[in-house]
């Protein structure tokens, strides 16, 4: 909720299905249908109307939200048909008005979300026994054919008029910005030749042949469509371990406060320092033992503090990174009972083949991988109180520094560093590897040393021997040297350290994941502020004028 106190407008990620103008989802025993219809003037901002079943971040936070019903209100839900309520179009992608229109910084920031729900599908399918089936009733289009490629499978209409196509380079003179053409090669393998002409058509490839360069994996006549559809879903649905009798967990609002301070939540603080260009995220411990028997577990629902904290974790980053652009820097803190902190995480990993245990870890590996790909120098400090342990230690080893305060008269009173076994391997990055593997790029040293110091509370002095922390001022130091720091990271160019700080966190070794957003921030970043795309005659301003696009012609 958001207080009367509230200085701004914002944007926020607040929906069900009550509220849906553009998605509706039906449950039927294993299988589920979401159902894109688009209101067309149901627009997140207004100027433009959303015709063809396009879409702008309004309809994604629609998915979004449907996705996470699915996974957590509906455990016997084994595969999901995304489809569309439209006669003759599935989906023609991102709204290239509401584009035209937008900020350089919005239409990044909506790509990257996009991302991040495409992602989310193939997390599901990965980890959580959900598998996806895109059933498309009509030509798709640009987004709304990466989304269909998000998905296990694609069935395409044979009605000799739809089609599947990327057109964005040959329309618009951009790239497809959530992960299209990653996927094309990554996953489905589409021969580069073939690719090369596939994502220069604008009018895109119908179903033999489409199925013959694997752009989608099987078609059926229109009286055939539905037909086929069911059978492949049913067949998918079969593939599942999803439960069938399992009674769902009821996703209740988030019970948060926004004021001149920042964003309040129950788990979760945040607090902006706007001269400072900074905020404070502090994450809270459990203030009891967290429910430890699966029928409590089961009974405290939305409210069990692992999903709850990862639910108001990923709305203060989504708050953060939507409504506070110039708040480059988030300090990362966390306060409470470490006990109580590794308790939970005792829980996880005792109860971790039940399916709203699983999805739960599943929701705090998708929101720290969030976390990670958030364009925001992220520094952690473990200070007196602190509780980064287990779980929440993943905060300081996603940070790009961790500063931790030394007390050599009154070490017991330092802050500690306690790791759990959940550090080693349950909350994976985009990279495919976990944090601490990623810290010490693999090698069994380092790693076997921080593993066999799981459970031991590591104060200054031994966190920094292990390498968990960048450096340990001492009381007297403290003060001055966490200010100098924040102070010069505030002063450098945000765009160099945007670029910086994606290739740190990243290293060696790469995925599709990675790779869709190392292009997102690098190419399709420098494109979208290119006058071949976005200045006076460029290709997306001038797309439904009319106009032909005119283009420097200098490869750069």
């Amino acid at each position: 909720m958001n207080s009367p106190e509230a200085v701004k407008p914002v944007i926020t990620y607040d929906t069900s299905p009550a509220q849906y103008k553009h998605w509706s989802l039906a449950c039927d025993g294993a299988i589920a249908t979401l159902t894109l219809n688009i209101n067309e003037d149901g627009g997140i901002k207004p100027g433009y109307k959303l015709k063809l079943n396009s879409y702008d971040l309004g309809v994604d936070m629609e998915l979004h939200d449907a996705l996470q019903r699915v996974r957590f209100e509906h455990p016997e839900v084994k595969t999901v048909v995304v489809t569309s309520g439209k006669d003759r179009i599935f989906c023609s992608g991102a709204n290239i008005f509401m584009l035209g229109l937008s900020t350089h910084a919005w239409k990044v920031n909506f790509c990257k979300f996009t991302n991040e729900t495409r992602n989310g599908i193939e997390d599901s399918s990965r980890y959580s026994g959900l598998k996806f089936l895109a059933a498309c009733n009509g030509t798709t289009a640009g987004g709304g054919y990466e989304l269909a490629l998000a998905c296990d499978e694609i069935i395409l209409v044979d009605d000799r008029s739809s089609a599947v196509s990327l057109p964005e380079v040959p329309l618009l003179g951009v790239l497809p910005g959530t992960g299209g053409l990653t996927r094309v090669i990554d996953k489905r393998r589409v021969r580069r030749d073939h690719a090369d002409i596939f994502c220069t058509l604008t009018e895109g490839i119908r179903s033999q042949r489409a199925k013959e360069w694997r752009l989608i994996d099987d078609y059926a006549k229109p009286q055939a469509f539905a037909e086929k559809v069911k059978a492949r879903a049913t067949e998918l649905a079969a593939q599942s371990d999803r439960p069938s009798d399992a009674k769902g967990i009821a996703l209740t609002p988030l019970k948060r406060t926004i004021d001149e301070a920042g964003y309040h939540y129950e788990t979760v603080d945040v607090t902006i320092d706007r001269a400072a260009r900074r905020a404070t995220l502090t994450v809270k411990a459990p203030a009891a033992a967290v429910q430890s028997k699966i029928d409590d577990i089961v009974a405290a629902g939305a409210a069990w503090w692992p999903l709850q904290m990862a639910r108001e974790l990923d709305d203060a980053i989504l708050m953060l990174r939507t409504n506070d652009l110039d708040i480059g820097t988030w300090v990362l803190k966390t306060t409470g009972d470490a006990t109580l902190a590794l308790g939970a995480d005792a829980v996880l990993d005792a109860n971790r083949k039940h399916w709203f245990v699983r999805e739960t870890i599943g929701m705090l590996r998708r929101t720290l991988a969030r976390l990670d790909v958030t364009s925001r120098t992220l520094i952690a400090l473990v200070e007196r109180g602190s509780c980064f342990a287990g779980t929440l230690a993943e905060l300081l080893f996603a940070a790009d520094r961790g500063y931790m305060l030394a007390l050599p008269d009154a070490p017991a009173e330092e802050g500690k560093v306690t790791l759990s076994a959940m550090n080693f391997g349950d909350y994976p990055m985009v990279n495919a590897q976990y944090r601490l593997q990623a810290r010490f790029y693999g090698e069994e040293g380092p790693l076997g040393a921080v593993r066999a110091a799981i459970g031991q509370p590591q104060g200054a002095d031994a966190a920094l021997a292990l390498g968990l922390v960048t450096a340990t001022p001492d009381d007297l130091d403290w003060e001055d040297e966490i200010r100098i720091v924040l102070e010069e990271r505030a002063s450098l160019s945000p765009d160099a350290l945007t670029g910086m700080e994606a290739n740190l966190r990243f290293g060696p070794g790469e995925t599709m994941e990675t790779r869709v957003f190392g292009r997102l921030s690098a190419w399709q970043n420098w494109i979208f502020i290119r006058p071949n795309a976005v200045g006076e005659g460029g290709a997306l301003k001038v797309f439904g004028s009319g106009n032909k696009a005119k283009f420097d012609w200098n490869r750069v």
